[in-house]
């Protein structure tokens, strides 16, 4: 998957992945991670999602997303003119608390992250292809804090049964991505394929979702 993809994705409305509501996950599982007030949020491939701006309420964001159209619509969607200017090889938007770094996200660097205290993934690790996912999450291990901590959400069934994305990420997965430098503990596991007619009409015959707690143990890189 390359960034053309994404960009048509954008271009044709083909987001599924956004919620016009903010995530009950965020909102039920946020206060266990023990994030202190305006303390700096990492939101990878944030899209234009509604849930930074609940976070922007609490903290200081850094949003980052490839497509200009996601951070263009985000900031019109939420009634906001950010003040603009370039940084290295991103275009950064700013308002209310939300700063959003539009491009590459494996351009970002440490000293972007250096201020986070944690990280909210809902939809970034499950957008990628499983080949790019060691990249994605060693990536994160690089950028983040020790004593950061990671609020994730990933989707499990049979990729047999569907092309992504969302892509099938199973807790083993999780695991071998995340177990070297993180500590992981599960927080819930649902079936949610009653809910989801879209995903049956696809033809899967089992949807779950998983949300997980991670905490960055050291600064060596996830592998």
């Amino acid at each position: 998957m390359d960034h053309d993809f994404w960009h048509q994705r954008w271009h044709d409305n083909l987001i599924g992945f956004h919620q016009t509501t903010v995530n009950p996950h965020l909102q039920n599982h946020w206060q266990r991670l023990g994030v202190e007030v305006d303390a700096g949020v990492l939101v990878p491939l944030c899209g234009k999602s509604r849930d930074m701006i609940w976070l922007a309420e609490r903290y200081r964001v850094l949003g980052v997303e490839l497509s200009p159209k996601a951070v263009e619509d985000f900031f019109r969607e939420q009634g906001l003119q950010p003040e603009q200017r370039n940084e290295g090889p991103f275009a950064v938007c700013e308002a209310k608390g939300v700063t959003v770094f539009c491009g590459d996200f494996f351009a970002l660097q440490p000293a972007h992250t250096a201020a986070i205290a944690a990280i909210y993934d809902r939809a970034a690790l499950i957008a990628l292809p499983e080949a790019m996912r060691p990249a994605y999450a060693a990536k994160l291990g690089e950028l983040a804090p020790p004593g950061t901590s990671m609020l994730l959400v990933t989707m499990e069934y049979d990729q047999a049964q569907m092309e992504g994305p969302p892509f099938a990420v199973e807790p083993a997965e999780v695991q071998a991505l995340f177990g070297a430098g993180w500590q992981i503990e599960s927080l819930e596991h649902n079936s949610i394929l009653e809910q989801e007619a879209r995903f049956r009409e696809r033809g899967l015959s089992r949807l779950a979702e998983h949300v997980y707690w991670l905490v960055r143990q050291s600064a060596k890189p996830a592998r």
